[in-house]
């Protein structure tokens, strides 16, 4: 634009320039009058300014880099946005940011948008199993001006840049990280292990690996002397090469170039068919196992279930048992402590009859002592008989309010007789009172 506005003023100043030097003659135009040689040398120069501006200066836009090679050959780098001096230079422009995505069927981009666009990439697993990779991936330019250079001098031009280097680095690390993972251990975990690999390989160079293959033999019937070998399994491990501990890399172009890895995703793996339709056999087989498992969890808590009530019952049983010994005991002592008691009452009630027929005994004693001594003293045979009538009268009624236990315990007395034998003498002395009457 500049170029172009500095060729019409060039253009007016000259013609300028040449009004200024004709001769003025009456009935010109009077604005014609008014053009002087200044003027023309003024739009001249304002000309040449506007026409060279656009050589001394440039505006760099955001997201690119700028190469600048100057007449005398020197290069130089321009990586922030800006009006620019350009003194003349010659200017490569580079996108700052590369976008290389993997494009399948049914996905739709903008390619203005994206730099590299790749076809899917086939892989193969270290279980032989196969799959298509669809990845997106976004690299920065070398932020240090003497890598920029370098780099753009080598490959001259940023199609050149996509399409033989990042694109080809991009499916060779893909490859090689499918060759680090088996296909069975990507499903059941380890995705995102495998984006993490792929990660570190872009950014700092491939790993050096080595493949270690292990067969296991299965037998059929391991019980039996004569066992048949029913299938040999294969297993296969990939281990880094270590060097000092640390695994060693192998470089590649994005590394030796210090081109900048700012993200990586894997979009999808899409698994072989034949390797889909095993997982989903595996799957329903799995589920039969779980089921069954399942079955046999059931059945050993309802037997667990089963023993624990029995449990339950036996000793609520022998609880009950014990109580009723428990019972039976308390029963049985407190007969006893009631036998024991009635003793102690029998024993004591014996003794106070004791001491009520001794008491008898005495008084009837010093009665018969009384009527003695007055019979001595010479009293009439009549007043002695109706003495003694009086006598056991009082006897027999002091022997009526006598009360004899239910349960007496008679011992033997070697001394003297028993208060029964007392009682029954009374009675007996009685009967003969009355037989003399």
């Amino acid at each position: 634009m500049t170029t172009f506005l500095g060729v019409i003023a060039l253009l007016v100043g000259v013609v300028a320039l040449i009004i200024s030097k004709l001769e003025k003659k009456s009935g010109s135009g009077e604005w014609m009058n008014h053009i002087t040689h200044v003027h023309g040398l003024s739009l001249i120069v304002i000309g040449i300014i506007l026409s060279l501006m656009s050589s001394m200066f440039f505006f760099a836009d955001r997201g690119f880099n700028y190469l600048l090679v100057s007449p005398t050959g020197k290069m130089s780098a321009v990586m922030e946005q800006g009006i620019k001096w350009r003194g003349f230079a010659k200017i490569d422009k580079w996108q700052k940011f590369i976008d290389v995505k993997v494009v399948g069927k049914g996905i739709e981009i903008d390619e203005d948008e994206v730099e590299g666009i790749m076809k899917p990439i086939p892989l193969r697993f270290i279980d032989q199993v196969t799959s298509m990779g669809f990845v997106s991936t976004r690299f920065e330019m070398p932020r240090d001006s003497e890598s920029f250079i370098n780099l753009a001098v080598k490959f001259r031009t940023m199609s050149n840049l996509v399409n033989n280097t990042i694109v080809p680095t991009v499916k060779e690390q893909l490859v090689n990280t499918a060759y680090m993972f088996a296909a069975q251990d990507y499903i059941s975990g380890e995705a995102q292990n495998f984006r993490q690999v792929f990660e570190e390989q872009l950014k700092g160079g491939a790993f050096a690996v080595e493949k270690i293959e292990r067969r296991d033999t299965v037998y059929a019937d391991i019980q039996s002397e004569d066992r048949r070998i029913k299938e040999i399994q294969t297993s296969y491990e990939v281990n880094k090469v270590l060097v000092n501990g640390i695994p060693k890399r192998i470089p590649h172009e994005l590394k030796e170039n210090n081109i900048i890895v700012s993200q990586v995703i894997v979009d999808n793996i899409e698994l072989e068919k034949t390797f889909k339709q095993r997982l989903e056999a595996q799957r329903d087989e799995s589920a039969k196992r779980q089921l069954e498992q399942q079955k046999v969890e059931t059945a050993k808590d309802a037997q667990q279930r089963i023993i624990a009530e029995g449990e339950r019952d036996k000793a609520a049983e022998r609880v009950a048992q014990e109580k009723e010994q428990v019972k039976a005991l308390i029963a049985i002592e407190t007969k006893l402590k009631q036998e024991e008691t009635n003793k102690k009452l029998a024993k004591i009630a014996l003794e106070t009859e004791k001491l009520i027929a001794l008491k008898v005994k005495v008084t009837a004693d010093a009665d018969a002592y009384e009527i003695s001594k007055k019979v001595k003293a010479g009293i009439t045979p009549e007043v002695k008989l109706q003495m003694e009538l009086n006598r056991d009268i009082k006897v027999a009624a002091e022997i009526a309010k006598i009360k004899f236990p239910e349960t007496m315990i008679i011992t033997s007395d070697k001394k003297g007789g028993t208060p029964l034998e007392s009682l029954i003498g009374a009675a007996m002395a009685k009967q003969l009172q009355t037989s003399k009457k």
